[in-house]
């Protein structure tokens, strides 16, 4: 399954909710990705721009999108950004595919 990071902030109204009624937000997080058909692998909170950091495993992105949209919708998140990630195995992989296709790749003249 492909792994992808999502980063994001949790809303004043959110953290108004957190402050008067603590509770674990990766139990709920890990819920809802995984009624999406997705498997949350990390979830982090985060100093700087974002918030929090969650690694989420899937094989197609857009089963995950849905989730994303209801926490959007509900308040408690907001600022999502995803990036896919690969492992250096997978990278190294991409290396040798590179190599391969630069031996066939005609560039512009200059």
């Amino acid at each position: 399954m492909a792994k992808f990071i999502v980063t994001g902030c949790y809303t004043p109204a959110a953290m108004k909710g957190m402050l008067a009624h603590p509770s674990d937000r990766e139990a709920a997080t890990r819920a809802l990705i995984e009624s999406s058909g997705g498997k949350l692998s990390l979830y982090l909170l985060t100093t700087g721009e974002s918030d929090f950091l969650m690694v989420v495993e899937t094989d197609d992105i857009r089963k995950v999108l849905p989730a994303l949209i209801v926490a959007s919708a509900a308040g408690a998140a907001t600022g999502f950004r995803t990036v896919q990630a690969f492992t250096a195995q997978e990278f190294q992989a991409a290396q040798v595919a590179a190599g391969d296709l630069a031996l066939r790749y005609t560039p512009p003249a200059r």
